[in-house]
């Protein structure tokens, strides 16, 4: 084997949508706005906390 194939291929670079909820880890349904990265889920959990309120 030559040199060329003894080594190791690089890392690819990931692309595309790579946030993911700071709380749970989950991919979907991400409240991005202001930087917050939380799922929908988490979101409502902590929302009072956060400050938010909500309007009817």
């Amino acid at each position: 084997m030559s040199e060329a194939e003894t080594q190791e291929p690089e890392e690819e670079t990931q692309t595309g949508n790579s946030l993911e909820c700071r709380r749970c880890g989950r991919k979907e349904g991400l409240v991005t706005r202001y930087e917050i990265n939380l799922c929908r889920q988490c979101f409502r959990e902590v929302a009072r906390d956060m400050g938010a309120k909500k309007y009817n």
